[in-house]
This record gives C-alpha cells, structure tokens and sequence, in this order.
C-alpha cells in the first residue's frame, strides 16, 4: 500500500496534476479513482485500454494508480504512454516517471527523464538538486553498506509496518485483522496498531494494542513519550462514533493522543493543531519529550505533505506548529520523522536525492534546527519505498519498513526489517570560517559549497553573523568547499582525507575588482575535457565569478573567445570551440545575465598559448582555454 495515504490522503488529489474533464466512458473507473479504490479503478480503465478508447488522460489515471500501489512496471509504462500522447503533460507526471525509471533501476533513462522534468520546473527543489548534482547515483550505489538489514518473521501476508520498540515492547501497524472491512485503496483490512514482546531475537505474544486506540477506521504510526505515559498516533478523522469529511468530501488524517491508565491506553484526544481541511499524522518526540515532530499538508507548507514541529508545554498543551524549513522539506512528499536520543532526525522523502520511490535521510542537530541533510543509504533504502526508520544509538539496532519485496515481483506488501549497524563510520566537524582576504572581516551570507573527489556535491550552508558555516561529513575522504559571496571573488579549500575530528577551515576572498584586469576579466583556466564541449563543475565555479562581475557591473560587455589544442583536424577543431564558446555564453545567461551583454567565438586552434609540436598534456589544456575581453567597460 502506497504510504502517500498515511501522509495525507487528501494530497492525492494534487498528486494527479492537471486533468481533463470527465469523459462520460470514464465515470466508472473515474468514481474508483476518486474514492481511492485503485484495485478497481485499474481494472476499469484497463478494460478501456483494451477496447482502443485510451487517451492521454486514461494513461494518467493508470499511471498514478499502479504509481500508488507502486507495480513500477505498469507505472513506468503508463507514465511513458501518458507523456507520448499529451502536448501538456505536468511536470509532476515527468518526475514521477524518472522516479518509477529509477525504481525499475534504468538509471540513464531516470536521468534523462529527469532533465525533462527540470526543463519543465526549473525552480523546483527538487530540479535544483538534480541539477547540482545528477552523478550522485553511484555514490549511493557503490557505498560501502553501514548496516545489515533483515526482515522480521512477525510479518504477515498483509501490511505491516512502522516498528517503534520501547523496552521489551513493539508497536507496529498491520492490516492482518481480517474482522475489519476491506479497504478500496489495496483490498485489505483496515489498518490496527499491534504490540509484541521481544523474547531474544525474536518477537511473540502479537496482539492487538489494549485499549480504545484502534477503531474500524485506519490507525497509523506512533511514538510514546520519554516517560511512557503518553502515546500519540494517527487515525482517520474519527471520534465519538463520527467519521469526519473536509468541505470536498474528503477523509483526513488527524493526531490524537492517549495515556496510559492501569496498563491500557485509553482517554483518547484529538491534538489541537488537528484540522479536518487538511492532514497531520506521523509523530515523532524529541529526546526531551519538548518537542513533537508530524507530517502535514497543512496551508502554507512547501509541498506535498512537510515536516513541522510543535512545542509540548509543561502543562500538556501545544504551541504553534513551525515548517521545518526548505533544508528539509521539497516539493514532494515528507513524512515519518523519527529523532534519535542525539537529536538526530531521520524521516523519509520522495523529494531529496534517492534510490527511488520514498527512502530514509537524516540530518543531525544544528543549533535550533538540522544541519545538511544525507542519505542513509544502502541497504536500508532501496529502488522501493523505504520509510518508518527508527534507530537505538545505544543498541546500534532499528527497523525500518519497506515494500521492497515488489521488486522481486512479490505482492507490493509493506513489510518491517531490523536494522543493525555493521560498521562504525566515522565523521568530522568542520567549521568553514570566511573571511576578507584584504581586512580579515568575516563575511557573513556567503555560500558554502562542499564536493567530493567525483564532484558531486554534498551539501551547502550560508555562513551566519560570525561567517562561519559547520558541516558533518564522512571521514576518510577529501572534500572542496567553493565559497560564493557578492562582491567578492570566489574561492575553494580542501580537507583532505586525513582529517580527523573537527577541523577548522579558513577560506579568504578577494574583493572581486581584482579579476579585473586592463581589457580582460581574468579567470583561473576554463578548462574542457578533450574533445568535449560541456562546462566543468570546475569550469562553472571559475564563471560565476564573470556572472559576479557582470552584476556587479551592469554595463559591462563581455566577448568570449574560446581555442582548442592542436591535436585534430584544424576544421573539426574550429567547431569545437565555436561549440565551447556559444556553452559558456549560454551558462552565463542561464545565471541572469542578458545575452545582449555577452557573445562568444572560435578560434580553434589559430592562437595558442603554449606554441609547441610535442606538447604535454599539461601543455594542450593550457590551450584548450577561454579569454574574456572586456568590449564595454
């Protein structure tokens, strides 16, 4: 079952993005559809593929319902079909496409999907993220694996998933009660909160939770207080024998609470942030038993369902609700927070840089909120969805709930998996100060961006008053941090591999005027691979630089003059540059620059600046550089 239900159920309904009006041939299959009947809704649709009445909009419908049962075979063809035939296909339809490519692992096609997908939102989160960093795939696919993960005997042929243990006691969600009715959305029961007793490695006595918790509607995922006298949990907007809708007709989720009275969680309340116009649900406390972590798709979120946070006061009542902010939230789906007794985060995201479909981040505790947030990788996350992560640092052991067994083309059950960490991967703390190169002055609001060896990026802060900005990486392995702030020339540092601890980093910037020189902007080489024409990540930094200038100077005009080495034919190499020069005037205009301001020529290999016939290696990318000639000051 596709947890989109558990986030918010409402969110389905914008999940679909723009459809056309209702055909009288699709009413039936239309009514399933809108009442989150998917079993049913494909059957319906099917038949009118089968009978040649297929159109664009039936693909979608398709689509989205095998996307929710997530069959990413049928999804994948169906978004494929759907995007063929429609001139205005949306942009989430794109993204979803690339994810379900990815599921079925087609990483090249996922990308390139991708690039659709960003094309079409060009200032969507999550289209940024890719675009500052579409090689992080092998990254996450060729880590060196922290944990072993392996699935519980407790499951059932049903769903089950979001094991949360508190001393010798597991809370789980399951759908194995089989006295409730069927629910459309995947034909099964009505979801149950169940508890179980671990007996060594293995859990027994599994029974429905004591108490009023679980009713004939949906219960969802909980978490309990550090005094254990409190439980919160998500359940279908129902109380007091009412069966709540929002103004559309729609059922949402709510928070509700209970305690713990004479070993039974009774005295059940709704949480006063609730609303049935939209969703809360998925809670998660904080060490302390301060603060409370949930999921919504309440207004004024970023996208389809956030992470927010609450305060709970000494006298039992709550604040009011803050965004957790766009570090952690997209434009896709969060949901399932989970904090460590560290104050970590974990939750699970669509949205940020996956394997595909939902999988696990986190992001450790900075100041007031997190700081970057990473992936925890595989084996924990998968090509399917990954989520309801919990961990115990002092057991080095959790769960975490999948239906990754769809891949093996299994039914797409949720199931629990244990999580035991294997290897110990040590970090370190680094404080990048940024300062004046000339006065020693910290610059504050200066950007930090921090790259592996294979220039992938890893994260990016700001730096704050004191032009400082602290990471959490991986130790072991070096990194460039490239800083960007305005009015100052550009720069980078390293750590290299052998740094240990926490490690204090200075990074001096020179007012950008220096670049300027006599007739020419002067830039560190902009280099090319041979024989290729696309701008570096290494060759990006150097031109933000020119874009800082072009700012900063609004009637300067800039030519750029692009050569090549000698190794070719002179007439396949005058076309190279001409391709290499229109590449960096096309990068600058895409940072904001007018095109009036900016043109580009070839000059081959007519005008080199190492004149040699045996030249080096180093000597034919000294050559194979652009000159920026200032033709307008």
């Amino acid at each position: 079952m596709r947890k989109r239900y558990y986030i918010a159920a409402a969110l389905l309904f914008m999940f679909s993005g723009v459809a056309n009006a209702q055909k009288k041939s699709t009413k039936k299959a239309d009514k399933h559809y809108d009442r989150l009947e998917y079993v049913e809704a494909i059957k319906d649709y099917e038949k009118l593929v089968s009978k040649g009445d297929a159109d664009a909009y039936v693909y979608e419908r398709l689509a989205d319902s095998y996307y929710n049962l997530y069959n990413t075979k049928q999804a994948e063809r169906y978004y494929k079909l759907h995007l063929k035939a429609s001139s205005n296909a949306s942009a989430e339809a794109h993204y979803r496409y690339a994810q379900m490519l990815k599921a079925n692992k087609k990483f090249d096609a996922s990308n390139a999907a991708m690039q659709d997908f960003a094309s079409k939102a060009p200032n969507d989160e999550r289209a940024k993220a890719f675009k500052a960093n579409p090689d992080y795939l092998p990254q996450l696919l060729n880590g060196e694996p922290r944990f072993a993960v392996n699935k519980l005997q407790l499951n059932t042929s049903y769903q089950d998933f979001g094991a949360y243990a508190v001393g010798n006691k597991l809370y789980f969600v399951s759908a194995r009660n089989k006295s409730r009715r069927d629910y459309g959305w995947n034909d099964q029961p009505t979801l149950d909160i169940y508890e179980a007793t671990k007996k060594g490695d293995s859990y027994t006595d599994i029974k429905l939770l004591d108490g009023d918790v679980n009713s004939k509607y949906h219960e969802g995922t909980v978490s309990i207080t550090p005094d254990g006298k409190t439980m919160f949990f998500t359940r279908n907007d129902y109380s007091d024998g009412d069966y709540e809708k929002d103004s559309n007709g729609i059922g949402q989720l709510k928070v509700y609470q209970a305690k713990l009275i004479n070993g039974e969680w009774d005295d059940i309340q709704e949480v006063s942030f609730n609303d049935s116009e939209y969703s809360t649900g998925h809670t998660a406390i904080s060490p302390d038993g301060k603060t409370l972590y949930f999921s919504s798709d309440m207004p004024g979120g970023k996208g389809m369902s956030d992470l927010y946070k609450v305060e709970i006061k000494s006298n039992g009542s709550f604040g009011s609700p803050q965004n957790l902010g766009a570090g952690i939230n997209t434009e896709g789906r969060e949901g399932f927070p989970f904090v460590d007794s560290e104050g970590t985060l974990y939750f699970s995201s669509d949205g940020q840089l996956g394997l595909g479909g939902l999988d696990v981040f986190y992001a450790k505790t900075s100041g007031d909120g997190f700081g970057a947030v990473k992936n925890v990788g595989q084996p924990v996350n998968s090509s399917g969805d990954d989520f309801a992560y919990s961990y115990d640092v002092e057991k080095e052991t959790g769960f975490v709930s999948s239906n990754r067994g769809a891949l093996e083309g299994k039914v797409a059950n949720d199931n629990i998996y244990r999580v035991d960490q294997i290897q110990i991967v040590e970090e370190i703390m680094v404080a990048s100060t940024v300062i004046n190169e000339e006065t020693g002055a910290e610059i504050a609001n200066a950007q930090v961006v921090v790259y592996d060896s294979q220039e992938n990026e890893i994260a990016r802060e700001m730096t704050n008053d004191n032009g400082v900005a602290n990471f959490t990486l991986m130790a072991n392995e070096p990194y460039v941090f490239q800083v960007n702030a305005e009015d100052y020339e550009s720069n980078a540092s390293m750590v290299g591999e052998d740094a240990e601890g926490e490690v204090d980093l200075v990074i001096e910037l020179s007012p950008i005027e220096k670049i300027i020189q006599e007739e020419e902007v002067v830039l560190n080489p902009i280099m090319f691979d041979f024989d290729k024409s696309n701008i570096r990540k290494q060759a990006a930094f150097e031109l933000d630089k020119l874009v800082a200038v072009m700012k900063k100077y609004p009637e300067m005009k800039i030519k750029v003059e692009a050569h090549t080495d000698k190794r070719g034919a002179a007439n396949y190499n005058q076309q190279l540059s001409e391709r290499r020069a229109q590449s960096t005037v096309q990068y600058v205009i895409s940072k904001g620059i007018d095109e009036s301001r900016i043109s580009g020529e070839g000059l081959g290999e007519s005008a080199p600046k190492v004149d040699c016939d045996s030249c080096t290696e180093e000597q034919f990318e000294l050559n194979r550089r652009s000159v920026f000639r200032i033709i307008e000051k």
